[in-house]
């Protein structure tokens, strides 16, 4: 069963995949299915913030701070976005470590 993604979720992009920019736009190659995704100008974004292991609440801010758009609507959009990427296999996604 999939993980709940969260704003605590921490995800990473998997190094199972080759990717680049072409005209803004990230261009993935999956190694595990061989097909190519391609990501709008945010998803672009989104995928450069987590070619380093980050929080799906750090890329939120981060979007927010450079998106014209509300954090709600960004962490939803994000939650569906890394989901989709999770389960293609071209991120990775961390348990949810306890509050203490």
């Amino acid at each position: 069963m999939p993980v709940a993604l969260t704003s605590r979720t921490r995800v990473v992009a998997s190094r199972n995949h080759v990717s680049t920019t072409v005209s803004g736009e990230a261009v993935i190659l999956g190694m595990d299915d061989g097909v190519y995704y391609g990501l709008d100008p945010v998803g672009t974004r989104v995928w450069e913030l987590v070619k380093e292991p980050r929080s799906l609440g750090e890329v939120t801010d981060a979007i927010v701070a450079e998106f014209d758009v509300t954090p709600e609507r960004a962490l939803a959009d994000l939650i569906v976005l890394a989901t989709d990427l999770a389960g293609r296999g071209l991120i990775e996604v961390a348990p949810v470590q306890p509050t203490s």
